[in-house]
């Protein structure tokens, strides 16, 4: 049963509907989840410019731009990938912020990263970044569903302290 938008989602929208600014998504673990939760509001469309899916480390390379040498090094689940994932996206759809996650969904470990890993990020004007990283206990299905509502809550939290150095 769905219990409709998330108020999270509804505010983070309002937000940027108010400011005019726009937001974009580069999924990895959640596989287009926090854009479902984004467009899920009414008038999601006034903010909400679209998203990538780069569930392969590939496409994360070749659609986002995350650096090769960082992949090599690192894998696709560290923080400066979460970071290069939302530049990436902003840069690629021209939406004023770019939201990323990557981790670890499970059953398994994924390069030496344990499950539960997540690393988020948000890309703002002038190439800022934040980050966030969790580290999730549950099933699978429970560690994708709280790396939405982290995102989502990212988000919330850089709009918010944002808003008195608005931009445009």
């Amino acid at each position: 049963m769905n219990p409709g938008p998330s108020p999270a989602a509804a505010r983070v929208l309002a937000l940027l509907v108010r400011r005019g600014e726009t937001v974009a998504t580069a999924e990895s673990l959640t596989a287009g989840m926090i854009g479902a939760a984004l467009t899920g509001p009414p008038g999601a469309s006034a903010a909400f410019v679209g998203g990538v899916l780069s569930y392969a480390t590939e496409l994360k390379r070749r659609l986002l731009g995350v650096p090769a040498d960082l992949l090599e090094r690192e894998g696709a689940v560290h923080p400066q990938v979460a970071a290069a994932m939302a530049t990436g996206v902003r840069e690629l759809t021209g939406a004023t912020y770019g939201l990323a996650a990557t981790g670890v969904a499970g059953p398994d470990p994924q390069d030496g990263k344990p499950v539960g890993t997540v690393h988020l990020a948000v890309s703002g004007p002038g190439g800022r970044v934040w980050h966030r990283d969790v580290d999730l206990g549950g099933t699978r299905a429970q560690i994708r569903e709280r790396t939405v509502d982290e995102a989502v809550d990212l988000l919330g939290d850089v709009l918010e302290s944002n808003s008195g150095e608005h931009s445009g």
